[in-house]
């Protein structure tokens, strides 16, 4: 009885201990990660997203792989240009690993091969180009460097997305020089703009001053052009008065004493004026005859004082 006991206990505690063996080999893949599987020291193969079984002591996972895009920022390389200006410069690459297998076995440590191979390769394309050109040229060097990289890590089983130059630091005094002329062209900028101001300034002024002188010629333009008005409304007027007037006469059918009488008085005005000559017309001369004989009469008529 007793032995029949330990044998129970004993299948109970393996097969306890085959469901715990069972249960450590239940692995699960999660989101864009991979596990690379080798199998008594051999490459078995790449678990992707999801549940899997491994072997108890036969399996084994050698890497497990990241899939995501990742970055890595290199402390800034020395450098040096075409002509002889030593520079720092730091890099950033994106990369993906698009073959798990070939990123375990196809180099040691591919993170440091991936930061050596891009100093190599920047060094190689900065010794090509003068320091104008290279502070100037960031997006040509990024994609160079990108092709470069990509096409040497391929076998490696990495894909090259994008390299970024982070810092490009010259040495100190031509980073003063530099410095020195972006004073003086910040400082030719505000001259220019001081001038520009100066220039819409005086245009304005000028501006002013024309649209002054036309309104003033246009007041002028437009006072003699009612005084005009004016001058030739009063001509009209008094032509029309003189209109009316012989045309009342005219109406009147006037008779020749009233004619001759209306002749007198205006040689009686003409002759209160300054002319020193008259031209009298025979119609008042007569007139003025007949008054002198008038006149004549009624004195002699008039019977003379004392007799």
């Amino acid at each position: 009885m007793p032995d029949f006991n330990v044998g129970v206990f004993v299948l109970v505690a393996l097969l306890i201990i085959a469901i715990l063996v069972i249960i450590a080999n239940i692995k699960v893949v999660p989101q864009a990660y991979a596990y690379v599987i080798e199998r008594f020291g051999a490459y078995k193969g790449t678990w992707g997203t999801g549940l899997h079984f491994k072997v108890p002591f036969i399996d084994k996972i050698s890497k497990k792989v990241s899939l995501k895009e990742q970055v890595i920022d290199f402390p800034p390389q020395p450098v040096i240009t075409k002509d002889n200006v030593t520079m720092q410069i730091d890099t950033v690459v994106y990369f993906e690993i698009t073959d798990p297998k070939m990123y375990t076995y196809g180099v040691e440590r591919p993170i440091s091969a991936i930061e050596n191979l891009t100093a190599t390769t920047l060094r190689n394309i900065i010794g090509e180009m003068e320091l104008d050109h290279t502070l100037t040229s960031r997006d040509i060097i990024n994609s160079k460097i990108r092709i470069i990289l990509d096409e040497a890590t391929d076998p490696w089983g990495i894909k090259v997305n994008r390299v970024e130059l982070k810092n490009i630091i010259p040495p100190r005094e031509i980073q003063e020089a530099m410095e020195k002329q972006m004073k003086a062209e910040r400082e030719r900028r505000a001259r220019i703009l001081d001038a520009e101001g100066e220039k819409r300034s005086a245009i304005l002024i000028a501006e002013g001053n024309k649209e002054s002188a036309i309104l003033n010629a246009e007041a002028i333009k437009e006072s003699k052009i009612r005084e005009a008005q004016g001058e030739a409304e009063a001509i009209v007027a008094v032509q029309k008065a003189i209109a009316d007037g012989i045309r009342m006469l005219n109406e009147a059918d006037p008779s020749k004493s009233v004619i001759a009488l209306k002749s007198l008085e205006a040689f009686e005005k003409a002759a209160d004026g300054k002319a020193t000559k008259l031209i009298i017309p025979s119609e008042i001369q007569g007139m003025a005859g007949l008054a002198a004989s008038l006149k004549e009469m009624v004195t002699d008529g008039t019977p003379k004082a004392g007799k």
